[in-house]
This record gives structure tokens, C-alpha cells and sequence, in this order.
């Protein structure tokens, strides 16, 4: 879900509004997974895997309206393959507000 944040501009010093996404699936819950970048000579530094999260704007004909979806590339598959119907139930089920 979005957050919205109020930021200070670094020349003019007025506020801004910046929206910040979670990088997480609505639908199958997947987030960034964290370890270590392992480098030839074995020194660990930390590093982030990031999920393949893109937006997704679909049509539910129950609800007469279209949703905006903050989705990993396998959900997406996934809604191909069951439907949106089926899709938003599930992302209802997991306590998300669309």
C-alpha cells in the first residue's frame, strides 16, 4: 500500500507530498528477501533481493470499476490463470484493503 510522506524541498524549502510504494505483492505476499553479497575473496557485505513489482490497473465486472494492483510478475500469471474475481477474493481473504 502506499504511504504518503510530507517532505521538505532542498531549495525552496516548501512542502511536497511523495508517495511511497511497498515493494510487496498484494496477492501472494512476496517482499525482499535480505543475505549477504559474497565477493571472491569471501568478505560478506549486505544486500537486498528485490520481487519483480510492477502496478496493474484490471476490471472487475462485480464491482463495475477498475483496480489498481501492486503485483510480482508471477501474481500476474496467476491472475491470468484463476481470474479477478477469484484474484481479489484472495487478496481480500489475506486482510488487504483494495
Amino acid at each position: 500500500m502506499a504511504q504518503l510522506r510530507t517532505c521538505v524541498c532542498g531549495q525552496s524549502g516548501q512542502p511536497y507530498r511523495k508517495d511511497l510504494m511497498s515493494a510487496h505483492c498484494q496477492l501472494t505476499g512476496v517482499q525482499p528477501v535480505f543475505g549477504n553479497h559474497v565477493s571472491h575473496s569471501h568478505r560478506r557485505t549486505r544486500r537486498r533481493w528485490s520481487p519483480n513489482i510492477q502496478q496493474r490497473r484490471y476490471w472487475v465486472p462485480s464491482e463495475g470499476r477498475f483496480v489498481k494492483l501492486t503485483l510480482s510478475a508471477r501474481a500476474i500469471k496467476t491472475i491470468d490463470k484463476i481470474g479477478i474475481e477469484r484474484a481479489v477474493a484472495r487478496i481480500r481473504a489475506r486482510g488487504e484493503r483494495i
